[in-house]
């Protein structure tokens, strides 16, 4: 009975007596009917993943452009990355179908057991705690390229207590992003992301815009890479642009009608979105640069209110993009929790919603305070883009992997050898970024000393 609460159905049992039990009583149970929470739409839910894909990643793709040797290089290397990024993407969707999860890591537990479970868990935790402090620390640069932009003698000299770091981070987060860290459901955020998306749109039409703009002659255009190697510079921003597997099976979740058709609606449409936004804004951006491009695009304009528009919106698109992050974390906790407490489905159920409180308010308040005091993200967004590649490639080739070995169609055993080859080589591509990603991280972090970069001309 508290499964059928827990779901909002209805039962009534009517035990008649009859020949073989004669003195059966009759037992009537009847639970309150509550209609089922309506799902999202299909196109509603597209904007979901698009906006946990798009985000700061966009202002870095243009750098990893020039880094990965010009704009033919790095849209081929994109290309078969997409693939691969899809596929895990369907993966995950037919994994949580067979076993009717609704969360990432109950997804791997369902498929690969509850050791693959705890390890999902505990990744999906770090990765989403790690990425809610840089989404912090980025609404604390995007106030200070604010107050730079509008009363920058003011700002630099002597300025107010409302334009410190503190006060913006504190006051605009406890605002914007408090009221949307507590519901229950994923798909609520479903019109905060759409704000979100029409930010990110806009930072596409501005760069596309200021492109076709008579404009200063770029920096050398790269058309080769340096070496070999630096072709893999832009896999790590690859990863981390296009990370949308921790949230794609909450969101998979609350589709109204959950099928793999009308997921494939929502997936083909945030891509397409996804692939021109990155793409268009990285080539023109690069193009129009050269090697003078910074790692933020924006920073790379003079000053003006176009750019400066385009720095608002982007503080907006990461108020919107935090919750999604601190509901897949807080379902990574709640797992760890109940598997440590071995906690009763009763228990669960019964509990939830002051624990879902209660995280929430906690998650919310350490990561604020540590983006207080921690000065810059410098080597945390590397070792984020790391982490991005085990849930893209890892844990969806486990899944392919275990669901191919345990199906019982062997009538086209050369197709199933083709897709185990292609489940391991899942595996051991999203092994060998990790390991690679993680490297350069730490090799340019004992490079810079983990300093930020200077901002161009919105420095004092």
């Amino acid at each position: 009975m508290p499964i059928l609460r827990r779901l909002g159905m209805s039962m009534t049992v009517n035990s008649e007596p009859d020949d073989l039990t004669p003195l059966s009583p009759v037992v009537e149970v009847s639970v309150q009917a509550q209609p089922p929470p309506k799902g999202s739409s299909w196109l509603s839910s597209a904007f979901l993943v698009v906006n946990a894909a798009l985000g700061a990643g966009l202002l870095n793709f243009p750098q990893a452009y020039h880094q990965a040797g010009g704009v033919v290089t790095a849209v081929a290397i994109q290309s078969v990355f997409l693939v691969f990024i899809v596929v895990a993407i369907f993966t995950l969707g037919y994994s949580s179908d067979k076993k009717q999860s609704t969360t990432y890591q109950d997804t791997v537990s369902a498929v690969c057991g509850t050791k693959a479970q705890n390890a999902c868990a505990v990744s999906i935790l770090l990765y989403c705690f790690g990425t809610c402090i840089t989404f912090l620390i980025i609404i604390g640069d995007q106030w200070e390229e604010f107050f730079l932009f509008v009363d920058k003698t003011t700002y630099c000299n002597d300025s107010p207590f409302y334009m410190s770091r503190v006060f913006t981070i504190v006051v605009t987060s406890c605002v914007f992003i408090l009221p949307m860290i507590f519901p229950r459901r994923i798909d609520f955020l479903k019109y905060a992301s759409i704000l979100g998306v029409i930010g990110i749109l806009y930072v596409v039409g501005l760069v596309t815009i200021k492109y076709f703009l008579p404009h200063p002659a770029p920096g050398p255009i790269k058309t080769r890479p340096d070496n070999w190697i630096d072709v893999f510079l832009v896999v790590p921003d690859i990863c981390f642009a296009y990370q949308c597997h921790v949230s794609i099976i909450p969101i998979y979740s609350c589709l109204e009608n959950r099928n793999l058709k009308e997921f494939s609606k929502t997936v083909s449409l945030a891509m397409v979105l996804c692939v021109l936004t990155y793409t268009v804004t990285a080539a023109l951006g690069y193009l129009m640069f050269g090697d003078r491009i910074t790692s933020d695009i924006l920073l790379s304009f003079d000053p003006d209110v176009p750019t400066l528009i385009a720095v608002i919106l982007i503080a907006v698109k990461t108020y919107t993009t935090y919750p999604i992050l601190l509901f897949c974390g807080r379902a990574a906790f709640d797992c760890l929790w109940i598997a440590v407490w071995k906690m009763t489905e009763s228990e669960v159920q019964r509990n939830e919603r002051k624990r879902r409180v209660v995280v929430s308010l906690l998650w919310f308040a350490i990561t604020l305070v540590l983006a207080i005091f921690i000065p810059n993200i410098g080597v945390v967004i590397q070792v984020l883009g790391a982490f991005a590649a085990i849930f893209i490639f890892i844990f969806p080739g486990m899944c392919l992997l275990r669901l191919m070995m345990d199906s019982e169609n062997q009538e086209q055993s050369w197709k199933m050898k083709s897709i185990l080859y292609f489940a391991c080589i899942f595996i051991v591509l999203g092994a060998f970024i990790f390991g690679l990603t993680l490297s350069q991280a730490l090799m340019a972090d004992l490079k810079t000393n983990g300093v930020k970069a200077d901002k161009s001309s919105f420095t004092c």
